[in-house]
């Protein structure tokens, strides 16, 4: 089980697309996320999201065995790796928080990326590129999971 949730912090003033924000995963062995610690691992959540994305692509499809994310402007990381048999062990500075199947990790991560998408993209201000990035990024995936 990997449930992963895509946060936007308060109080930054005007939507930009360098918004910070965080990521939390929660797996049945342990759970982490970016928020609250020194120095602080939040994330420009805009250009992070769409970067876990087109990073999971490979591994989902079966073209790697392992992937590492690391969040934009942030040293938060995330590693998953992928087994013969399909099941994906998602690890945080070398302790498995959890495994699940393709599947599964494909919804835990969209579900929040289309949340992300439809409560906060559309305050970005026009003409900038992280609210493509997200829909472009979010059609590559979504089309790769469908294969």
């Amino acid at each position: 089980m990997i449930k992963m949730t895509f946060t936007v912090r308060p109080g930054q003033g005007e939507h930009s697309d360098f918004d910070l924000g965080d990521i939390t995963c929660e797996g049945e062995s342990g759970s982490v996320g970016s928020a609250g610690h020194v120095p602080d691992q939040g994330m420009m959540i805009y250009l992070s999201v769409p970067l876990l994305l087109d990073s999971l692509r490979p591994l989902l499809a079966g073209e790697r065995k392992a992937v590492s994310f690391v969040g934009t402007g942030t040293s938060f990381r995330l590693d998953f790796r992928r087994d013969r048999k399909g099941v994906v062990a998602v690890s945080a500075k070398g302790t498995v928080l959890g495994r699940c199947g393709v599947e599964e990790l494909t919804a835990a991560v969209l579900r929040p990326a289309l949340r992300l998408e439809k409560e906060f993209a559309s305050r970005l201000p026009a003409g900038g590129g992280a609210s493509s990035d997200l829909t472009s990024s979010l059609e590559r995936f979504r089309a790769a999971s469908i294969t």
